[in-house]
């Protein structure tokens, strides 16, 4: 059971390059003769011809080295290469009025400037299609392979909101909106969005989240990290997603990684919690909070359904975080928690590759 614990933190230590796959955000929106559709995109992925249907972690396909080349290419030239790609995403997208297709055409490639090459470079891909009836309602296929689009309806206030899988198609969108859906429905589409940030793909929330585990095996400790990191990332959860606070994800990513670090050392200094710990907790839940709010900006927020949304994600965050600490707790707690070796062999060196990894993490994301 050690043994297959350390395994997993090794094999997280081996994905501190992960490059972390989001969703193609969709805006939709239906004029008097035609509709218009903004991708907001990965379009290395796309070139790259990366099957992102469940993908987590582009470094995971045997398409990640060219992946990984056109990170680093200029707009232009990548502008170039998504030029044929766009001209095929916009035959195999199909958008059809009451079952009649309607042809989409490329009307704009916008490709992001280099930055971060660790962090997905934002490109945009707009395409339109002629209506022929406005009033027939509209259904969008989203092909295979292409992983998660968020598309959202733009331009009236009940405008329809969906999450589409690959091979997916959305609901009839019609051009006076789906009607107002219920609080209560949009809480429950927003907890796997929280989760799923967490679970699987929140390496570094996972890997904060364990270091509050790994200080001490009384539930004391742990309960008054957590409840301090919940309460401050609660906050700036809400402040980010409402706009009033916003700071760059150049400072936020590096900080968060340091509070991975920060933890984890001090799990190696301390065999216990100093009264400043769930301070200090609170003050990177602050951080991770924007942290979770970049991502549900990335989503959106239904117009008119803010709270319920909000709820829904912050919601399953925490089931997330739960998650994390209870499989640590079955893995490792419960069979060893009791043990006079526990720390020395097992807290200390899992802290230690937790530090490692958050080091490297903020040398990568400040440099």
């Amino acid at each position: 059971m050690v043994r297959l614990f350390f395994a997993v933190m090794v094999l997280w230590a081996g994905v501190a390059q992960a490059h972390e796959v989001m969703p193609t955000i969709g805006d939709i929106t239906l004029g008097d003769d035609a509709v218009q559709i903004e991708l907001r995109l990965n379009a290395e992925a796309f070139i790259a011809g990366i099957d992102l249907d469940g993908l987590e972690d582009t470094n995971t396909t045997d398409r990640s080295d060219a992946y990984d080349a056109l990170r680093a290419l200029p707009p232009e030239e990548l502008a170039e290469r998504m030029e044929p790609v766009a001209s095929d995403m916009a035959r195999t997208i199909r958008l059809e009025a009451a079952g009649t297709p309607l042809p989409l055409e490329v009307t704009g490639i916008e490709i992001g400037e280099i930055g971060n090459t660790t962090f997905a470079r934002e490109s945009q891909l707009s395409l339109r299609a002629t209506l022929g009836n406005s009033a027939a309602p509209l259904v969008l296929h989203w092909p295979d392979g292409y992983g998660t689009l968020v598309l959202r309806q733009m331009g009236i206030e009940e405008g329809y909101t969906g999450i589409i899988e690959g091979g997916g198609s959305s609901d009839a969108i019609s051009a006076t909106g789906s009607g107002p859906t219920s609080g209560l429905a949009v809480f429950a589409d927003y907890i796997p969005v929280g989760f799923d940030h967490i679970l699987p793909k929140g390496l570094d929330h996972i890997l904060f989240v364990l270091g509050l585990f790994f200080l001490s095996t009384k539930l004391g400790p742990l309960l008054w990290q957590v409840t301090a990191f919940t309460a401050a990332h609660t906050v700036t959860l809400a402040l980010g997603a409402l706009g009033i606070v916003t700071i760059p994800g150049s400072i936020v990513e590096p900080i968060i990684a340091a509070s991975i670090v920060y933890v984890a050392v001090e799990n190696i200094l301390s065999p216990r919690m100093h009264a400043w710990r769930p301070l200090v907790v609170f003050g990177f839940g602050l951080l991770h909070g924007l942290g979770f709010a970049s991502v549900l900006g990335e989503f959106g927020l239904p117009a008119g359904q803010f709270i319920p949304a909000l709820l829904g994600f912050n919601v399953g965050v925490e089931l997330g975080q739960l998650t994390v600490i209870a499989l640590a707790f079955l893995l490792v707690g419960l069979w060893f928690g009791r043990k006079s070796w526990y720390r020395a062999y097992i807290a200390v060196p899992a802290s230690a590759v937790i530090a490692l990894v958050g080091a490297y993490w903020f040398v990568e994301r400040v440099i």
